[in-house]
């Protein structure tokens, strides 16, 4: 018996963005990122700037006699676009763009029926929160969106 979804659940989420043909050429990082600036379009899974945890996990018992637990968690992902330029209006919309790839990624279709339930790991899942982050720097604008994939499981 498992004692968290939140594996399971993240390697579906990664799965998922990895298969979306909107996010062809976004490279789909599990975790935190490391420093390669050639990467112009990136969505981390399991990491956003400031965030404490990958994933905050909180479970209760599901029901009386304690035998299945309910998990509610909050997945923390980090969408992030750069280019040589200084166009911040640039950018934002294409942070936004991938963040909406992202949120009809875990839409249900008929080509993926199973997506809003990350592949049958979880009971239901959807894109929750978000921040935008903005900076100029040597190498130009970068846009970045902070938000969280949060699911239900029955564990």
């Amino acid at each position: 018996m498992a004692t968290s979804a939140a594996p399971v659940a993240v390697d579906a989420l990664l799965a998922i963005l990895r298969a979306s043909p909107a996010l062809e050429g976004v490279h789909i990082v599990d975790g935190p990122p490391s420093v390669n600036l050639t990467d112009r379009h990136r969505i981390c899974v399991g990491w956003s700037p400031g965030a404490e945890a990958a994933v905050d996990i909180d479970q209760r018992f599901a029901s009386a006699g304690a035998r299945t637990r309910d998990e509610d968690a909050s997945i923390a992902c980090y969408a992030e676009t750069r280019a040589g330029d200084k166009d911040m209006g640039l950018r934002r919309t294409r942070a936004f763009e991938l963040l909406a790839a992202v949120e009809t990624a875990l839409r249900a279709t008929d080509a993926a029926p199973e997506a809003p339930t990350l592949n049958g790991t979880v009971l239901w899942s959807g894109l929750t929160a978000g921040s935008l982050l903005q900076e100029q720097t040597d190498t130009g604008a970068l846009a970045g969106l902070s938000f969280t994939v949060a699911y239900r499981a029955r564990i």
